[in-house]
């Protein structure tokens, strides 16, 4: 899929929380290019001299209708601090789409649980979309410490089926997405996840147990966003692999996890 390194506009920012953005971009001409869910964008920061390298953000959503794309910002330094502070009608210079995204099924109908952790629940908003308008059917499962962790349900709500978990029982199911009751009660063709590492292992785990083929959308530490600077690189069955490059988005077959 071809590259694009231009400026994009800020049409609009959101903070859903404090420590959150929402920032919807479009090109200063013409339209967005194709994206595939799960794949990302490298963003320079500007006017920061302790932000160097640029910062990788997954896609959350595109919308051809008003060709805009859509950035979930999770603040966590310097660099997203700056991002979290953009005005509307600024400019930000984008190095996208990059990396490998998430498999479209064949045919239609199919039944496919989309299990998000924290903001690894950005992703999956874009999938679901593309998933229900082809005629498959999307559950998300989402999960956080607390309710005020879970974003953009009233987004998910509209695109398929939603439930809920939280540590301290505040919204929805109490306890961990793999405590839900999901698990025993229904049969999916696939499933898809995103979020910490210790969340998507324990989702790998209970596919395999179920047989059930899986998606794994790593948030590994990433720098170049080519597979220039190995920075990303991930073991795996067929040796390392550069997570920027041939991710992020790995069958958990290839990951060799159990």
């Amino acid at each position: 899929m071809k590259k694009f390194l231009s400026d994009l506009m800020v049409k609009s920012i959101e903070h859903p929380r404090p420590d959150y953005a929402l920032i919807k971009l479009s090109p200063l001409e013409g339209e967005l290019p194709p994206i595939a869910p799960g794949q990302f964008v490298e963003i320079r920061i500007d006017n920061s001299p302790t932000t160097f390298l640029r910062r990788p953000i997954s896609v959350n959503f595109v919308d051809y209708t008003t060709n805009e794309l859509w950035l979930l910002v999770h603040v966590v330094g310097e660099g997203t601090r700056l991002l979290a502070e953009l005005a509307v009608a600024e400019k930000l210079n984008c190095l996208y789409p990059l990396g490998n995204g998430f498999t479209m099924p064949k045919g239609e109908g199919k039944n496919l649980l989309l299990i998000g952790g924290g903001v690894g629940t950005a992703p999956l908003l874009y999938y679901g979309k593309l998933l229900a308008e082809v005629g498959h059917h999307p559950t998300f499962l989402l999960g956080g410490r607390k309710a005020t962790d879970l974003l953009q349900l009233s987004d998910f709500e509209k695109y398929g089926r939603v439930l809920t978990t939280t540590e301290d029982g505040s919204h929805g199911t109490k306890g961990f997405v793999t405590h839900h009751a999901i698990w025993n009660e229904e049969k999916f063709d696939s499933i898809a996840t995103c979020g910490p590492k210790p969340m998507m292992l324990a989702v790998a785990h209970l596919a395999k147990e179920k047989n059930t083929p899986c998606e794994a959308s790593l948030e590994n530490m990433m720098a170049c966003g080519l597979g220039a600077c190995l920075c990303c690189v991930e073991k795996t069955t067929e040796g390392n692999l550069c997570v920027c490059k041939e991710g992020p988005v790995f069958n958990i077959e290839r990951l060799g996890w159990e």
